[in-house]
């Protein structure tokens, strides 16, 4: 069957030459034919010359590009593409590490597989497909995956009931497709944290800041640290490995319970431990001196451009309410995982926080996500997470 021919308006192909993996909607000129939301459609530039092929779907990203040549993305390409990031990741030793047996195994654009993330989380891979064309295709890459982790593998999830575009009118329902596994207790650097996929942000754990917090359990000796926005407490984890206190904070009372679990998992009834159900700037209000380093590791503030301008703010503001509040001499570990919010978007609202404040500030290190999310060199955008870490004087 003839796929649909997808026409780019006259200039707007140079992207695409770059081999940026998305086709915007004001980009194309002409479409010919009807392509349902999933569908394989070809892309030409206006002098009807073959750019790539890729899925279809109404909204600002038209098409999410699969391949840069005239190929047919059947499931030989899935194959061997999924085999890829698997193959990257034995490279980093990823599959065999006795202290670390959670992490991705297919970042989207990164590896080439825009709309697919996979997470292995001690035998149990989660996959969420972002786009209709994935979703799709989600019983064979559950063979797939079977086919390449072997005995590795105990089962498949596919948490993808959230994060199918809310216009395709497809009502996906989270399941296993291989296999069956309860929660699971994952190693990562060597600490146990508790993992429940069904409830859990995300694929269920925020694999992206395992390098992040091994650098915060360097910096905690003896220090009093607060951990807002908790989550399920990995920070507060790492931390309380050196640190005089940790204080866990979250809005969400079962994160709370959840972050209380993990600590007791890897340090019993320790009494430096303590937990708070609270709104982080309320909480922020009211710690002046209390604490001598602060992480900050907010949800996203900014999901789409239209709402950037409020979510500069918003980190401004965050940032400057702990700022004002550490001890002299104290740290922030601070970030953003707004994929709209650039490097530079940040930064500068950090900026403009500690200057506000009035507080000499120096930056100790700039962080990112681990290698397990790699960037891909031609969608900047698939850097979605950036951090810095503070030293305010």
């Amino acid at each position: 069957m003839e796929r649909v021919k997808i026409i780019l308006k006259s200039g707007k192909d140079q992207a695409v030459r770059r081999y940026h993996p998305w086709i915007f909607s004001g980009a194309i000129k002409k479409i010919y034919g009807t392509p349902a939301e999933g569908d394989l459609v070809d892309v030409y530039d206006n002098k009807d010359a073959f750019l790539a092929t890729g899925h279809y779907q109404p909204g600002s990203i038209a098409v999410r590009i699969l391949s840069f040549e005239k190929i047919e993305p059947d499931l030989d390409f899935f194959r061997k593409r999924i085999g890829d990031a698997v193959k990257y990741r034995q490279s980093l030793g990823l599959f065999d590490n006795p202290d670390t047996n959670v992490f991705r195994i297919v970042h989207a654009e990164g590896d080439d597989l825009p709309g697919l993330i996979i997470d292995f989380y001690n035998g149990v891979a989660v996959m969420q497909m972002h786009s209709v064309g994935m979703y799709r295709l989600r019983k064979e890459f559950a063979e797939i995956l079977r086919e390449l982790a072997g005995d590795k593998l105990i089962a498949v999830y596919d948490k993808s009931e959230g994060t199918i575009p809310f216009m395709s009118g497809i009502k996906g329902t989270n399941e296993f497709l291989y296999g069956d596994s309860g929660p699971v207790t994952v190693t990562e650097n060597g600490f146990k944290f508790k993992i429940d996929w069904t409830t859990g942000q995300k694929t269920g754990f925020f694999i992206d800041q395992r390098e992040n917090r091994k650098l915060l359990c360097n910096s905690t000796n003896g220090r009093n640290v607060l951990n807002m926005f908790g989550y399920t407490g990995a920070f507060s984890v790492y931390a309380m490995k050196n640190a005089a206190l940790v204080h866990t904070v979250d809005s969400s009372v079962s994160a709370i319970e959840m972050a209380d679990e993990n600590i007791r998992l890897n340090y019993g009834d320790d009494k430096r431990h303590q937990s708070f159900t609270a709104d982080a700037f309320e909480f922020l209000n009211d710690i002046k001196d209390r604490y001598d380093l602060i992480i900050l590791d907010p949800p996203a503030f900014a999901k789409h451009n239209n709402v950037l301008a409020n979510a500069l703010q918003g980190y401004k503001r965050l940032n400057m309410k702990a700022i004002e509040q550490i001890k002299p001499g104290g740290i922030i570990f601070t970030f953003s995982c707004s994929q709209v919010v650039t490097k530079e978007n940040f930064r500068k609202s950090v900026f403009a926080a500690s200057a506000n404040t009035g507080r000499r500030v120096k930056i100790l290190h700039q962080l990112s996500q681990p290698p397990d999310h790699p960037v891909n060199i031609y969608h900047p955008e698939s850097e979605y997470l950036k951090g810095l870490v503070i030293y305010v004087e």
